[in-house]
């Protein structure tokens, strides 16, 4: 118990901004041909203009993402009559879609093996994040879907008491294939059993799953 609570309290961070700093540095290659690539292939910057998340505590953060998504995504799903539709498959699909028609080319591809998430390392060395935990959740989503699924919200508690993660226990067990009440239960259990160990396998996981693409959309 005690070795867990220090892992919580003090190593975890240790180990968010050591991992943090080699990623940084070994994606940085990576990252400049994605920045070139997403300017040649769509117009606007090259990370996403995505509105707060929450983060630990239920406190809002501002989230670093390469843009996969054309530029004022986010607000056009929900206020253009065009996407009214969509809008709807998007929530009735616990906020995810299949078949986006917002996504670019090069963002097809950076979504399915998760490279948009590579500037979330920024967000760890920040402290906003870690580099394993729970899912980070727009704020209307936690609400709606709170609403659609009211037994998980003494879930959602739980899970807002740590810092979300670049990657996670859902992230490496199906991604978008799960469910928010699921991924919730499955975010809750990993709180609940957070460990030195169970982060390793976690972060050991997360290169096959991105190497796969395995349940992205």
């Amino acid at each position: 118990m005690y070795l867990r609570t220090f892992y919580i309290r003090h190593l975890k961070r240790i180990l968010d901004v050591a991992l943090a700093l080699v990623l940084i540095v070994f994606f940085s290659p990576v990252c400049a041909v994605l920045a070139i690539a997403i300017r040649l292939d769509s117009e606007g910057p090259v990370l996403a203009d995505v509105p707060e998340r929450i983060g630990q505590n239920g406190k809002p953060f501002k989230m670093f993402k390469f843009r996969s998504m054309v530029t004022n995504a986010h607000e056009l799903l929900r206020t253009d009559p065009s996407f009214a539709e969509l809008f709807k498959e998007y929530k009735k699909g616990s906020y995810k879609l299949k078949n986006d028609p917002r996504i670019t080319r090069v963002g097809k591809f950076i979504r399915k093996h998760s490279l948009d998430e590579i500037p979330q390392l920024i967000n760890v060395l920040m402290g906003d994040m870690s580099v394993v935990g729970p899912r980070a959740y727009y704020p209307d989503e936690l609400e709606n879907q709170q609403r659609e699924f009211p037994h998980v919200r003494k879930l959602v508690k739980k899970v807002l008491s740590v810092k979300p993660g670049m990657t996670g226990l859902w992230q490496v067990s199906g991604r978008s294939e799960i469910n928010f009440d699921e991924r919730i239960v499955i975010d809750a259990r990993y709180v609940d059993t957070l460990s030195l160990l169970n982060d390793l396998v976690i972060i050991f996981k997360t290169p096959w799953v991105m190497l796969t693409g395995k349940g992205a959309v």
